[in-house]
């Protein structure tokens, strides 16, 4: 990243903060009695992602900044998991779209930490 650019410029940033409020919207639906399970893990483990760029964007150095982005990768396999568990449970049924965008999110986080090494 150049140092006159800031995360909000990063793609992989925009794309996770888009996952943020496609997260919201899918807890939307399940049921009431997961508000305090599986909606508000889910949308931890979302919000996570896009800080975790941001915060590692803001620190001194490439090596931080790849920690940083593997803890994003980290929150993101969170979210595919409870993805899943959200479709055993019934609660989703159509995930392509999310797995595409999760995918695609995974793809650039590993492309931006290999050329930060």
């Amino acid at each position: 990243m150049k140092k006159t650019q800031s995360h909000r410029d990063l793609k992989v940033w925009q794309e996770a903060m888009n996952l943020v409020v496609i997260i919201y919207e899918l807890t939307e639906k399940f049921p009431s009695n997961e508000a305090f399970g599986l909606t508000s893990q889910l949308r931890r483990a979302a919000v996570s992602i896009p800080s975790n760029i941001a915060e590692g964007a803001g620190r001194r150095g490439g090596k931080e900044f790849a920690r940083f982005l593997y803890i994003a990768l980290g929150s993101l396999s969170e979210v595919e998991t409870q993805i899943e568990i959200a479709v055993r449970l019934q609660y989703l049924k159509d995930i392509e779209e999310i797995n595409k965008t999760v995918y695609f999110i995974r793809s650039m986080l590993s492309n931006l930490i290999k050329s930060l090494k």
